[in-house]
């Protein structure tokens, strides 16, 4: 039996391993089937971590993560976790590195698998995404500060991320299929009074396009017309949607082992806990989660310090 397993080998899992060992837990794995770095080494430029200086991309930015975390103990699980599980006071850890599925014991969880932003499934959507196609505009707002954007959907977080996006771009296209939105009245308001934000409703985008370089237009169509447009911008930040990797919380009866909310984030208070005795939940599978490296690997450190705790207070 182990003492801690970490699920997720992102900023947040990586953290969490970190901490737990050099804290002095002995026995923590980390469950990861590939490398580990998480939705970050996808990223072409990272300019906003404290402390790093250097514009750096995603995979080289989590370089180092690897060798500091793992060298206080930490191990890694190259499988894929299928299911946790509670019996007693004991978590089951079910998972499968392709012979089969086999289960590891262990005293406490950090669950960080994290989650990932819908996709349009737009023409072009694939050949330029992270070269004009974006879903954080706090990572990629200030690369288009004085030009013009594009901003697609209608709920919360596109009118909230438009509104942001105001405070660099000249000016924001805010893209709607439809001429109502999802988002509170409220946020509605509060974006149609900005001055620098243009509403295209109803408006679908029908291809991205672009050269080597990136995005340059979007070829638009109007629902209630037909009539096809083109719209010129260096980035369209899509706001489609969120999915939390929440799967192996699943169990057999369709519950969830942990409370989740209606989007299926894991809910924690401040230091992590879960309803769950000894299962924390850290970095963007919790709710509220800001979505953002610096954000996530202090979650990370938090819940092994909890982990620690829980594991000193239940001492046999």
């Amino acid at each position: 039996m182990i003492d801690l397993a970490i699920i997720g080998g992102g900023p947040a899992g990586l953290s969490a391993g970190l901490y737990a060992t050099r804290g002095g837990v002995k026995n923590v794995h980390l469950f990861e089937k590939g490398m580990p770095g998480g939705q970050i080494t996808g990223s072409s430029e990272i300019e906003n971590y404290p402390g790093v200086k250097e514009i750096k991309s995603g995979m080289d930015f989590m370089e180092p993560w690897q060798e500091q975390c793992f060298r206080f103990g930490l191990k890694q699980v190259m499988s894929d976790v299928v299911r946790v599980e509670k019996d007693g006071d004991i978590f089951k850890i079910i998972h499968n590195q392709g012979k089969g599925e086999e289960t590891t014991e262990a005293k406490s969880v950090i669950v960080t698998t994290g989650g990932r932003p819908k996709k349009s499934n737009i023409k072009g959507e694939e050949e330029f995404w992270g070269k004009g196609v974006s879903t954080c505009a706090t990572c990629d707002a200030f690369f288009y500060k004085g030009k013009e954007v594009a901003v697609l959907g209608g709920g919360d977080t596109a009118l909230e991320e438009a509104i942001y996006l105001t405070k660099f771009a000249s000016k924001v296209h805010l893209i709607h299929r439809r001429n109502t939105f999802r988002a509170a009245p409220v946020t509605v308001e509060h974006a149609k009074s900005n001055e620098k934000i243009s509403f295209l409703t109803p408006y679908a985008v029908e291809e991205i396009c672009g050269d080597k370089m990136g995005v340059t237009k979007l070829k638009l169509k109007n629902i209630d017309s037909g009539s096809v447009s083109e719209l010129e911008v260096p980035v369209i930040f899509q706001f489609v949607g969120y999915e939390v990797n929440n799967q192996i919380l699943l169990q057999s009866d369709n519950s969830y082992l942990c409370d989740v909310d209606k989007y299926g984030s894991v809910i924690v208070d401040l230091k992590m806990h879960t309803n769950v005795a000894g299962l924390f939940a850290a970095g963007d599978i919790r709710i509220d989660a800001p979505k953002q490296v610096v954000c996530a690997a202090g979650d990370g450190a938090q819940a092994a310090l909890e982990a620690i705790a829980y594991l000193e207070a239940h001492k046999k």
